[in-house]
């Protein structure tokens, strides 16, 4: 294996192309569901994988940078990204869903590139402040990403995490929020987010203590760009939070922004809408 690392903007658009292309493929093939949370969340994934994270060839490498995938129904992207680069075999993720070890929420596999295991949310980020207090404490160089969804930002677990992680000065941890608007079967302003407040999300995170800036989550460009005002800031003292805008099925037409599509497949006449394959960005 190689490390990917150092992608351009425009090979990491493309090399998003090509892993959404890859993710639906498979998924339809072997009956996989969670197509649309997986598909918000795959140039995020990019700009990490690609371009952001100091890695190498070896997944147990301990200078590595930690990921952890909190929003775990939607890992088909992170299984595509670790097969793409080696992690995985491509047997295991050409088999997903029909016999392989891979499973439907993140499992922990070390050898596999995967961290830790997820499934109940706000497990994930509280996860993720354990392992940078751990890294502080050791005076190690690593960093933690988390990736989280929105919907998910309700459980309390992650807002005690929050609390430990600004008090004990977690420079050294960036969590990244798939802002797609829905969770589950339904929109956030139909659950718990006051309708019409807009920037709520940043407001609390920003009262909690927390660096937040909000970006485009569908151009790896910026979502580079937004981390790296952070890791390269010398006197950076306090955990970051990232909002990226994204929506909920990108890159296949009949299922972006629809909430029934959480779990459902489409059909052959729904797959003739067409898709987003090129990499072409939407303003958010």
């Amino acid at each position: 294996m190689t490390s990917l690392i150092g992608l351009s903007s425009k090979e990491l658009e493309r090399k998003a192309a090509q892993i959404r292309r890859d993710l639906v493929a498979v998924s339809l093939r072997n009956g996989a569901g969670h197509i649309a949370p997986s598909l918000s969340c795959v140039d995020i994934l990019v700009a990490l994988y690609y371009r952001i994270m100091n890695r190498n060839g070896d997944p147990s490498w301990q200078d590595r940078d930690r990921f952890v995938f909190s929003k775990a129904h939607g890992c088909y992207g992170l299984y595509v990204v670790l097969a793409d680069i080696g992690s995985v075999e491509r047997s295991d993720w050409e088999g997903f869903y029909a016999g392989s070890p891979l499973k439907g929420c993140c499992e922990m596999d070390i050898n596999r590139g995967v961290e830790v295991g997820c499934g109940a949310l706000g497990h994930g980020l509280p996860m993720a402040v354990g392992m940078a207090f751990g890294a502080k404490l050791r005076r190690v160089p690593w960093r933690v990403y988390v990736l989280v969804g929105d919907g998910e930002m309700q459980e309390g677990s992650n807002w005690e995490a929050i609390q430990f992680a600004v008090k004990h000065r977690l420079s050294n941890l960036t969590l990244i929020i798939d802002a797609n608007g829905l969770q589950a079967m339904d929109s956030l302003e139909n659950i718990m987010t006051v309708e019409g407040r807009k920037g709520d999300l940043q407001k609390k995170l920003r009262a909690f203590g927390m660096e937040v800036r909000t970006c485009n989550g569908h151009s790896a460009r910026s979502i580079v760009k937004a981390i790296e005002r952070w890791t390269k800031k010398e006197d950076l003292s306090s955990p970051q939070a990232l909002v990226a805008r994204t929506v909920k099925g990108y890159g296949l037409l009949c299922m972006e922004n629809i909430p029934k599509f959480h779990f459902r497949l489409p059909t052959d006449e729904e797959m003739e809408m067409g898709n987003r394959y090129d990499g072409t960005c939407v303003e958010l």
